[in-house]
């Protein structure tokens, strides 16, 4: 697995402090994107919380799956959350060292009070000693919250410093691209009022149980079925749910959203709302256990063409830091049809700059502060389909393309339906259920590049008449 050592480095440790008027909690930033530039330990809010006992639980969940692997099982490795300020609410997000659970807690306007929210993203230290503070919290113990530093706190730059240098896989980069390109095809499926909620989650097994395993409203809860049917969901690994014990309790309900099924009984992508007041806590979950969300090639497509990339710098100076992007008025400003702004939207997620909201059914804006052409970079089948191009390896007659490969299989990609499909082991293992083979790719790029070129001649013909 490729890894590469990302420096977080904070003024001070984060800590739960008590005082006169309450608890404070002070959460440190490290360097990270803002409006006007990268800084250092930028400040997102200042105030308190509405629902302190609620959000300490919250934030402990989502450090749950930062410092947890869900598949083979290793000695925990936390990394530290993602925030977010998007001008009315605070986002905490992170990955599973598996990569196969994506959390994130939105702190939305009515649980925040006194203090405006800024705009940005930059890790958060979540350290053992906080998390142990959080954990003694009060049901009437008022909260004060502070994301970044003091605003007089640090008068020199030769202040104390508290650096972790964390081994960031690729992959997990490569996860947050793949979890909002699904989560964009999903739909509500069911809510569950608070006590069916509670009764359902309780009743999942807590050890791993393979395979994947499928629910179906029935009334005002779920229940388990064993074909899949319309309507249901898929519920890969329901041990990966165990951070939602952490909020249980203070949950209203529980959303459950998920894509519309086309029949076959291979896992799908989930995701487990918990609605709480004043913020939501969401765990999104792979197709199996077994699978991080890096490997699904959801994005493959989006990367693959030049377009997409020059649509994707026209569109990211229009984010604007918007809690709610919508396509349609990104069209409008940017002059592109709604599938190209959502094809930009797909590749600027590959570099962290969007998530997707399964609550609101929107992107949002958010700046990953990582090395914005690592998941490229590292993609194995898209480096192997721009090779395949550069070899020359590509052939197309019609609407049949052939592709030699490196070992002399000639392998042969049509069109079926929409997608494109190949003769290779790749396809007939997956049937474009991770995304398209290297080949199906190497054809594609070819294609549109053909494409690009005889729509310019056309342009240059016009022109000259």
């Amino acid at each position: 697995m490729t890894r590469s050592l990302q420096a977080v480095a904070y003024r001070r440790p984060s800590a739960l402090r008590s005082a006169a008027d309450g608890q404070h909690l002070g959460l440190e930033t490290s360097r990270g994107a803002t409006p006007s530039g990268v800084e250092d330990h930028p400040r997102f809010f200042t105030g308190f919380l509405t629902s302190p006992h609620v959000a300490s639980a919250g934030l402990l969940a989502v450090a749950d799956v930062a410092a947890t692997r869900y598949y083979q099982r290793q000695s925990a490795a936390s990394l530290d959350p993602v925030v977010t300020g998007n001008g009315d609410r605070l986002r905490f997000e992170s990955f599973s060292g598996c990569c196969g659970v994506y959390a994130r807690l939105d702190v939305l306007e009515p649980g925040l009070d006194g203090g405006e929210v800024g705009h940005g993203t930059t890790n958060v230290d979540v350290n053992n000693p906080l998390r142990e503070a959080l954990s003694r919290i009060g049901a009437d113990d008022p909260l004060h919250l502070r994301v970044g530093p003091e605003e007089l706190a640090v008068t020199t730059v030769d202040g104390p410093v508290v650096e972790k240098k964390v081994p960031l896989p690729d992959r997990w980069l490569r996860g947050f691209a793949e979890a909002q390109v699904m989560a964009a095809g999903f739909d509500l499926r069911a809510e569950l009022p608070a006590a069916e909620a509670v009764r359902f989650l309780r009743s999942l097994p807590r050890g791993a149980s393979g395979g994947a395993r499928w629910v179906v409203p029935a009334g005002r809860s779920l229940r388990p079925t064993t074909r899949v049917v319309p309507g249901a969901v898929c519920l890969p690994g329901p041990e990966r749910l165990v951070a939602l014990q952490r909020v249980l309790r203070h949950a209203t309900a529980l959303r459950v959203y998920g894509p519309a099924l086309t029949g076959g009984s291979a896992g799908t992508a989930s995701a487990w709302e918990a609605v709480l007041p004043g913020m939501r806590l969401t765990l999104t979950l792979s197709p199996d256990a077994a699978r991080g969300f890096s490997g699904e090639g959801g994005v493959l497509d989006a990367l693959a063409t030049d377009e997409a990339a020059a649509d994707a710098e026209l569109v990211a100076v229009l984010l604007g830091w918007e809690p709610r992007i919508d396509v349609a008025d990104l069209a409008a400003a940017s002059g592109l049809t709604a599938e190209r702004v959502r094809a930009a939207l797909v590749r600027l997620g590959t570099s962290g700059r969007v998530g997707y909201d399964t609550a609101e059914a929107a992107y949002f804006h958010r700046e990953l502060p990582y090395d914005a052409e690592r998941a490229e970079r590292h993609n194995p089948r898209l480096r192997a389909a721009r090779a395949l191009v550069a070899a020359g390896a590509v052939a197309l007659r019609g609407d049949v393309g052939t592709v030699t490969a490196e070992d002399g299989h000639v392998h042969r990609v049509r069109d079926e339906s929409g997608v494109l499909g190949c003769s290779c082991l790749w396809w007939a293992k997956y049937r474009g259920g991770r995304g398209p083979c290297k080949h199906a790719l190497a054809v594609r790029m070819v294609r549109r590049g053909v494409c690009v070129e005889e729509r310019d001649m056309a342009k240059a013909d016009g022109g000259a008449r």
